[in-house]
């Protein structure tokens, strides 16, 4: 996709918040640290346009971005930094299941883990927790230009087995640094928001 028109519609921390402009979403999870605001950056074609926390964890809000009157991009908080306190953690867990469960609008959820390391435990269950809303998820392998070319394939096999990802569904490896799999990103992104 041609990102010709990108706007923060707004950073929203419950459902009467959300947008009401009725666009097809695509949301973006990850834990702290995994690469979504490159992600994003590359994806939207917009050097520094999804800005990193100083603080990792710190972002607790539902940021709705617009893309040529077409979708919205949804970043979700980052979640899994070990400072973070219990009560905020509860709270990112409310605001991320009012919007899994009640956006009729959410068509996919883009989970972006790390590439040089088995997914973990927090990875696990929000992978889990997107499957129970029923919700279509692509898994992204970041960070992948850091990964041998003969570990690649490894890499991937074992994100796939470690979240017990089906057969039918991808993931993908990606590297902002080399600017690799992000058509592929936005293939998938492209089938959800024409359904």
């Amino acid at each position: 996709m041609q990102v010709k028109d990108i706007e923060l519609l707004i950073s929203a921390v419950a459902p009467a918040q959300y947008p009401k402009n009725q666009l097809p979403e695509i949301a973006m999870a990850g834990r702290s640290n995994v690469g979504k605001s490159s992600v994003i950056n590359r994806l939207v074609q917009r050097k520094g346009f999804a800005r990193t926390s100083s603080q990792p964890g710190k972002t607790q809000t539902l940021n709705f971005y617009q893309i040529n009157q077409d979708m919205n991009l949804v970043d979700v908080p980052g979640y899994g930094y070990a400072k973070v306190s219990k009560k905020q953690r509860e709270q990112f867990g409310k605001i991320c299941e009012a919007y899994f469960q009640e956006r009729e609008t959410l068509k996919g959820v883009i989970l972006l883990v790390d590439g040089r390391h088995d997914p973990s435990e927090d990875d696990q269950l929000m992978y889990d927790f997107i499957r129970y809303y029923e919700r279509p998820i692509l898994v992204v392998a970041t960070k992948m230009d850091k990964v041998t070319r003969n570990h690649q394939a490894g890499s991937l096999q074992r994100i796939r087995k470690v979240l017990q990802v089906p057969k039918s569904d991808l993931v993908l490896p990606s590297s902002a640094l080399a600017n690799t799999g992000y058509e592929d990103i936005w293939r998938w992104i492209e089938q959800r928001i024409a359904k």
